[in-house]
């Protein structure tokens, strides 16, 4: 798979900030958690995006905004579905959301199977815990974010981008290293490698132009 970057929309004032591109990111993520209050305008605006989209609607415990219930959260991607390029479900949704995932094989959509740490970087056992898990689930790309505040923190997490898998992997940090994990992995050939299009959505996220400098794009 083709590296891309990945421009978070976040936000309604994200949402019009990417209708006006002219030199748009590989890929948008549309943050249904976060705009839910907007919705219908969303809907109004997808078919217009000047590059194809993921949809994610996060777990509270992962980052996930409004408090969604699971329920709520299928819902949101289940409306979303037909029109997305990429579907991401947390590892941890991932038995609630299966008829999400069931339709996404449908449709042929491609499916992100998640996993985030604000707290620190797992060890090595459990990162490639995972990374099985979710290849079991069928993903299509394995993506793990983690708390990069140290150095032994980053190191894990480069070592576990760097170790074969079965699936592509996208790997970012967050956090006191997170701006310099993410330029490091993008680098590295990170499959996914997400920047936003006004304020930072993530700890450490990095802008487009940050991201196309360090790939030489």
């Amino acid at each position: 798979m083709t590296p891309q970057i990945v421009g978070v929309i976040f936000s309604r004032a994200d949402l019009q900030r990417a209708l006006r591109m002219r030199q748009p990111p590989g890929l948008f993520e549309l943050r249904l958690d976060r705009l839910v209050n907007c919705i219908d305008e969303v809907k109004a605006a997808i078919d217009r995006l000047p590059a194809r989209f993921i949809i994610t609607a996060r777990d509270p415990r992962e980052g996930g905004a409004n408090n969604l219930s699971a329920p709520r959260r299928r819902a949101l991607l289940l409306q979303f579905l037909p029109r997305a390029a990429w579907v991401d479900v947390e590892l941890r949704s991932a038995r609630l959301l299966q008829s999400v995932l069931r339709s996404a094989e449908a449709k042929n959509v491609r499916k992100i199977i998640s996993f985030h740490d604000f707290e620190s970087t797992p060890s090595a056992s459990r990162l490639d815990k995972i990374a099985s898990d979710a290849r079991s689930l069928g993903a299509d790309v394995i993506k793990v974010a983690t708390r990069t505040d140290t150095f032994a923190q980053f190191e894990r997490l480069l070592d576990f981008f760097d170790r074969p898998r079965a699936a592509a992997v996208a790997a970012m940090g967050m956090g006191k290293l997170g701006r310099a994990s993410r330029l490091e992995l993008a680098r590295r050939g990170s499959v996914l490698n997400y920047a936003h299009l006004g304020s930072p959505a993530a700890p450490g996220q990095v802008s487009i132009q940050d991201l196309r400098r360090a790939r030489g794009t």
